[in-house]
């Protein structure tokens, strides 16, 4: 047995405090919704006041991810964006929804999917029993292509290691993409999202399922029966890995 009669306390502490976390965050994970505020407690040794959190298991948080990508300018994207739309929800959430590229209005507000197609999203997600403070929202470019257009190569390549990086610190039980580019950037695939839609798919062993983007949604209503209903496959894929949402889904 080694001993610890020379150890620094505070290191024991956080060593100690690591480990709760971790499992804490497990469970949560998992669906223990009891635990969630456990893994948000600050309680963890001293830490210089620019040191961000860790985040469960060694890996970065999401602070630190944020930290990384600092006032980014990587691409040339950063000459013509208003503000970096980095992601927004709960750090252990269980299920994770990747969109394809901030559009105007949230570029001016910093968050994801704000506008109609926000509202859209925010109804799809509360219809699966979630909110978006349970759930986790990003793109996968973090700042808007000029005049929406498509993201080039040169800014997905950027961005893509930031995403990958916020994906493994949330370790999401199910993964949800909201439309082509988002799912194709996921799978490393081209196929259109009529082929991909409606069966799940692994990203580094997550499930996922590619479904409509909202903005499509919008443009043509008719489509909302089939991402309704890649939605409640979600659902059901949630309750057999036995996690359970905060509120009932709807029918």
């Amino acid at each position: 047995m080694v001993s610890t009669d020379d150890a620094d306390p505070r290191e024991e502490l956080a060593a100690l405090v690591g480990s709760l976390r971790r499992t804490v965050a497990w469970h949560a994970r998992a669906g223990a919704y009891g635990a969630r505020a456990a893994v948000e407690v600050e309680v963890e040794a001293p830490r210089a006041p620019s040191e961000a959190p860790p985040a469960p298991g060694g890996r970065l948080s999401l602070a630190q991810i944020r930290e990384e990508l600092g006032d980014c300018q990587r691409c040339k994207l950063a000459s013509t964006r208003n503000k970096i739309v980095f992601g927004n929800g709960s750090e252990t959430a269980p299920l994770m929804f990747v969109g394809e590229a901030p559009g105007a209005d949230e570029d001016r507000i910093g968050d994801p999917f704000v506008g109609r197609a926000g509202e859209l999203l925010d109804k799809m997600i509360e219809a699966m029993g979630w909110t978006r403070q349970t759930v986790y929202v990003a793109n996968t470019l973090k700042c808007r292509p000029p005049g929406n257009r498509n993201p080039e190569a040169d800014e997905t390549a950027a961005c893509q290691p930031f995403l990958f990086r916020q994906i493994e610190t949330i370790a999401p039980r199910v993964i949800v993409t909201l439309g082509r580019p988002a799912a194709n950037l996921l799978l490393g695939n081209n196929a259109p999202i009529s082929a991909l839609r409606g069966q799940f798919h692994q990203f580094r062993g997550i499930r996922l399922m590619p479904t409509f983007h909202p903005a499509y949604l919008l443009r043509d209503p008719s489509k909302k029966r089939e991402a309704w209903s890649d939605l409640k496959l979600v659902i059901a894929e949630l309750e057999r890995l036995g996690v359970q949402p905060p509120n009932p889904p709807r029918g």
